[in-house]
């Protein structure tokens, strides 16, 4: 037997009924002949970790722009602590921990450079906006690998697609909005998990907020600290959705309602305060006028992104070079263009 055909066995033998065995795939857009070695959820973590998007995230912004400290958050450790909390999560209730990590890894590859505040400014001036769970689909489907793309599964994708939630509903009540596996709905929770501690630690590192600031009751329910916080979240979300593994992820009232209002919190106190705000509007800045001058000059265009698929739309492919950017590539690029350098005379 070769060895992806006992680990297929072995997810049979000891996986929940509610989990997506990896034998059981609805496949590739391409079809490919299978690893003997991996399965197919494997193979996407994989491509995954070694793509040019993924190694991009050290640079992008989490909360903080361009963050001097060496301890602040980076869309790759957000990455990183969503992908170690789902798979907690997908041990202990037997899903597939390899599904429920491929889709963790790939489910930012689509954010901008300065965090929501350049996704925000790409959705106004992009025609028929942007988003940037969709746009981590493109990148795996499309722009990765030349244009070739990924060419993950369809749960994996799903995952992707389906992860964010904004100021929505973590646990939609209508289902529909739901991952198609629970593996994807997994992560769609632990995002927001770890965020909103790892976010309020961030900003009380940098002065933002105190202690005393956050709601009294969330401490109370969830606990005063960081490691305490996330302990409360993940063992309620998986002894919650024990008590009725049937009905898919669920937490009880009190913790839940706690967890939304930390959200709600971190929106009213650290991303929406001037002092936090006031750099991402700068950022739009920065955003719009690389959008103009690339829509305006093609050349400059060409010369920066050197090549662009073909097929694509000039609007397009603007927008796939700039969400593509990080933090300090865009940056960079802007004082090329727009700042004056001093001569140098001899």
């Amino acid at each position: 037997m070769i060895i992806r055909e006992r680990i297929e066995n072995e997810e049979r033998q000891t996986l929940s009924p509610y989990a997506k065995l990896s034998a059981e795939t609805k496949g590739r857009r391409i079809p490919e002949e299978p690893c003997v070695i991996r399965t197919a959820f494997q193979r996407d973590r994989d491509r995954i970790i070694h793509s040019k998007s993924f190694r991009r995230l050290k640079h992008k912004t989490q909360v903080f722009l361009s963050p001097t400290g060496d301890h602040y958050r980076t869309r790759l450790t957000h990455t990183l602590e969503v992908a170690q909390i789902a798979r907690t999560v997908a041990k202990a209730l037997r899903l597939n921990e390899v599904l429920v990590e491929a889709i963790a890894l790939g489910h930012d590859l689509g954010h901008t450079p300065f965090g929501h505040a350049g996704e925000s400014v790409l959705n106004k001036i992009f025609p028929g906006g942007f988003s940037h769970h969709e746009h981590s689909l493109r990148v795996v489907d499309v722009l990765e690998k030349r244009g070739h793309g990924l060419n993950l599964t369809a749960e994996v994708r799903d995952g992707i697609l389906k992860h964010s939630k904004g100021k929505d509903e973590i646990l939609p009540r209508d289902t529909s909005a739901w991952p198609a596996t629970l593996e994807g709905m997994v992560v769609r929770i632990c995002d927001v998990i770890a965020y909103v501690n790892h976010d309020l630690d961030d900003a009380m590192r940098g002065g933002i907020i105190v202690a005393e600031d956050i709601p009294g009751i969330c401490l109370d329910v969830l606990g005063n600290s960081h490691a305490k916080r996330i302990d409360t979240m993940v063992k309620d979300l998986i002894f919650a959705t024990m008590e009725e593994p049937g009905l898919g992820l669920r937490m009880h009232d009190t913790i839940y309602e706690a967890l939304v209002l930390m959200r709600d919190f971190l929106y009213e106190r650290v991303y929406e305060v001037h002092t936090v705000h006031a750099d991402f509007i700068r950022a739009e800045k920065i955003i719009r006028e690389l959008y103009a001058e690339f829509m305006e000059d093609e050349g400059v265009f060409e010369e920066e992104i050197g090549e662009k698929l073909p097929g694509t739309s000039r609007e397009q492919s603007v927008c796939d070079f700039i969400a593509g950017m990080t933090d300090r590539y865009a940056l960079h690029l802007y004082e090329k263009l727009f700042l004056p350098r001093p001569w140098m005379v001899y």
